[in-house]
């Protein structure tokens, strides 16, 4: 139960469940409180989407597959979150058909908004679950990806341009190019300035 003074504003885990399906903004639930989830930039959205394909591509006849931020994440009885990206599988123990419980990789996209909370709370919650085997953490303003592995008892790992990420949960190797596709920032503007250099000699 949530101290005194918050009781008043406190939902219901299923109360919210069920508000949750009917509104038009998500909202993530943290112990009886809820919080809009704010609107995503375009690089935001081409590096969810890039990742997405790129596992979709090589996942299609798989048990598992990759959602995106429309699927809800339960990481304890009272706390819902909606990550930019994970990777579910068919043997999840949900019954909800909007809610998962066991994925095998999470993937958020950082910003100034959110990076704290990706970075702080929802890590914690995160490598929390069994079932995780690596947490992605992508930065949109500059290239760099960091990866948290069970295996490697959650120490991370960087990745750059012209290096090529290994996801073991998945069983796939994506290069950094091709996550960050289309997304106009500085460190790639640099890296195709520099590719249109090479290829003309």
């Amino acid at each position: 139960m949530p101290p005194l003074a918050n009781q008043l504003n406190y939902i219901d885990p299923t109360e919210y469940l069920a508000g949750e399906r009917d509104s038009e903004i998500k909202h993530e639930y943290l112990q009886g409180q809820v919080f809009a989830m704010a609107g995503a930039s375009i690089n935001h959205n081409r590096i969810v989407r890039n990742f997405s394909s790129l596992l979709w591509n090589e996942m299609q006849d798989q048990s598992c597959e990759p959602v995106t931020s429309d699927m809800l994440l339960k990481t304890a009885d009272d706390k819902y979150r909606y990550p930019d990206l994970m990777v579910i599988c068919e043997n999840d123990d949900s019954s909800d058909d909007y809610v998962r419980e066991n994925p095998v990789l999470v993937v958020e996209v950082l910003s100034a908004s959110t990076r704290r909370v990706d970075k702080t709370d929802k890590h914690l919650e995160y490598l929390a679950l069994p079932s995780l085997q690596e947490y992605v953490l992508i930065e949109q303003d500059f290239v760099e990806i960091a990866v948290w592995r069970r295996s490697a008892n959650w120490q991370v790992s960087y990745y750059y341009l012209g290096q090529t990420v290994e996801l073991e949960s998945v069983g796939l190797a994506l290069s950094v190019e091709a996550i960050y596709q289309r997304v106009d920032n500085e460190d790639m503007q640099t890296f195709i300035e520099q590719q249109a250099q090479d290829s003309s000699g």
